[in-house]
């Protein structure tokens, strides 16, 4: 009787945890949604030099959410489990720590991300290097951005994030940190394996556009599938000799306009 019990009482827990990864990534993407078009609007008719606080705010605002929209649902996997470590110190009196802790800490990471890009942004804008659909029309970072996130899914780096990505039992035993501040630690280091892994996919938006809903579903999709698939490695490598291609191409093409 004692096992059923404890098993559905996990099995309940693991149903909350994922009930509210999915409400916080829905609204999320309820809000890139809703709010694509008038985000787009501010950025780009907004005088750069007499609104820079107020153009600052909203596209952070913009990058925090469509980072949480992004990289939440790759995260899942491990947070599910950690909930489900937590639930058994829990069951078993010992001191335990909500899952919240450990997504702040993850979400902190990408936050400090989406300020970076921000700053890029508005420098981008301030140099009208951005199209009105917030694509970056300047060739040389255009061509720069894909060629060097192709190459850099082939580094070990990429691959050494990828890989704690990828397996979240073997994160959480090498990892593992007590108390609230160690649940806290621990989301900022799955945050940084993360960020490693993908930040200069995130880049990319630059080159398509940042708005571009298409792509941002995309991108969604290809990290999930790069983290999770059994040939994963291989897509990722597949991906990056394209991304290379793409822009080499592009800055050939400069080059003959040029000449």
């Amino acid at each position: 009787m004692t096992t059923p019990t404890l098993e559905s009482f996990l099995e309940r827990d693991r149903r909350l945890v994922m009930a509210g990864l999915m409400l916080l990534v829905a609204w999320a993407w309820f809000y890139i949604f809703r709010e694509a078009k008038g985000l787009h609007c501010l950025t780009m008719c907004m005088n750069a030099k007499s609104g820079l606080g107020v153009l600052f705010m909203a596209m952070f605002e913009m990058w925090v959410i469509m980072m949480v929209a992004m990289m939440v649902p790759s995260a899942a996997p491990l947070l599910l489990m950690f909930a489900r470590v937590q639930r058994q110190r829990r069951l078993n009196a010992q001191p335990f720590v909500p899952t919240g802790i450990f997504l702040l800490g993850y979400i902190l990471i990408w936050t400090g991300f989406s300020a970076l890009a921000t700053i890029l942004q508005i420098w981008f804008q301030i140099h009208g290097w951005l199209s009105r659909d917030m694509i970056l029309t300047h060739p040389g970072f255009t061509g720069g951005i894909l060629v060097g996130a192709g190459i850099f899914q082939w580094t070990s780096l990429k691959q050494a994030c990828l890989k704690y990505c990828r397996t979240p039992l073997q994160f959480i035993l090498t990892h593992w940190r007590e108390g609230f501040a160690g649940a806290w630690q621990m989301g900022l280091i799955h945050g940084a394996y993360c960020l490693g892994c993908c930040w200069l996919l995130m880049i990319i938006l630059f080159v398509v556009g940042v708005m571009n809903l298409s792509w941002v579903l995309g991108l969604t999709a290809f990290v999930i599938l790069e983290k999770y698939l059994k040939f994963g490695r291989a897509l990722s490598r597949f991906t990056g000799l394209g991304l290379v291609l793409w822009g080499l191409i592009l800055i050939f093409q400069q080059t003959i306009r040029v000449s």
